[in-house]
């Protein structure tokens, strides 16, 4: 019995079988080449997608090949990255406020304050005041809204919230309205996502 380990030798027999057994791989080409250099730019450049292109909406009458022609017009397309890392117009603070704030007087004036009502008044409030701040035209900003009730008992109250975020390009707007039995609280969260 023949012993290997490291270093063993296989016999020669055996090597010219394991030799004709596996298919001969051609050598990959090398970047240092002229003609290779250019193959492995040809290749990457196939890859990769530059053009950005937009596809016009098919107005026809039937309904329901308009769902087979978009699927077929945007299997085509490919789109690339715009890389853009700051907004094209930023969230300005003043203007939201006043907007929310006068959002908050028209809604508000002459209600009461009940449990009931205001659960489904807050739900209300904050997809209204989110509509409004959309119509702003702040482009790749995510908005979070939330509407405070708190029934004035003679009691103190503190609100926190607590955010990681870019402090050149996010901001908030607080905007209060203020009864004889209720305070409102809207603050309003915009956050730019690259």
């Amino acid at each position: 019995m023949e012993k290997r380990g490291r270093g063993g030798t296989v016999p020669s027999n055996q090597a010219l079988q394991l030799s004709a057994m596996t298919p001969r791989r051609e050598r990959r080409p090398s970047m240092f080449e002229k003609e290779a250099y250019a193959q492995i730019l040809k290749e990457r450049l196939k890859e990769s997608f530059h053009d950005v292109q937009y596809v016009e909406p098919p107005y026809e009458d039937s309904m329901t090949d308009i769902g087979k022609e978009w699927r077929s017009a945007l299997a085509k397309l490919r789109f690339a990255n715009s890389y853009r890392m700051e907004p094209l117009k930023k969230f300005q603070a003043y203007s939201v406020e006043t907007k929310v704030q006068q959002i908050l007087k028209e809604r508000l004036k002459d209600v009461k304050y009940d449990e009931q009502a205001f659960s489904h008044l807050s739900l209300e409030l904050a997809d209204y005041i989110l509509l409004a701040v959309k119509e702003f035209g702040y482009y790749r900003y995510k908005f979070i809204v939330k509407v405070l009730f708190i029934q004035k008992t003679g009691q103190a109250i503190n609100i926190a919230s607590r955010w990681i975020w870019d402090v050149t390009w996010d901001s908030w707007v607080a905007a209060k309205h203020e009864t004889e039995t209720y305070v409102a609280l809207a603050l309003v969260f915009a956050l730019y996502c690259e």
